[in-house]
């Protein structure tokens, strides 16, 4: 499965961004039941879900702007800032912990200089955690683009992170 923020994505600042987001509404149905659809197919489009994408959907389902934003904040797989190039989601398991994931966590969040939920200000990574990657034979782990990276150690994760641009 791709990442979408790795993917190159429609632009909000495009002046069709608008009748995109119009076209998403449309093509996927304007019920509250297909509140969660059009989330994700904006979102997929987008890399995320803007405010002014939240405002349009409101407009075009009748859905009031805050029940729209909790349905986006309630699932992490619709992201409501945009995400950085390259998504880590860090394992924060047990089996992951006690083979050294908070030493590998403290030097993930040293290096990148964030800390969960946050990008950095390159915008190369966004840090996400995460109860299981369902890899626990291999912990500590993390994923980054949906790529599983596991034995992890403080000194080999400068390595790790610079396989992504």
């Amino acid at each position: 499965m791709e990442n979408a923020a790795s993917q190159q994505k429609n632009n909000y600042d495009h002046p069709d961004a608008i009748n995109r987001v119009r076209d998403i509404v449309f093509k996927t149905g304007c019920s509250k039941e297909d509140l969660i659809a059009v989330l994700k197919n904006v979102a997929d489009c987008f890399g995320y879900i803007s405010t002014n994408a939240i405002h349009e959907i409101s407009r075009q389902t009748s859905i009031s702007t805050s029940d729209i934003f909790s349905v986006a904040t309630f699932y992490r797989m619709l992201p409501t800032t945009q995400y950085g190039r390259h998504v880590i989601e860090f394992c924060e398991s047990l089996p992951c912990h006690v083979v050294g994931g908070r030493e590998l966590f403290r030097a993930l969040t040293e290096q990148l200089g964030i800390q969960p939920g946050e990008t950095t200000l390159d915008g190369r990574f966004t840090l996400l955690t995460t109860s299981c990657l369902g890899v626990c034979e291999v912990g500590p782990v993390l994923s980054i683009d949906d790529n599983i990276h596991g034995n992890l150690t403080a000194e080999n994760l400068p390595e790790v992170l610079a396989k992504y641009k």
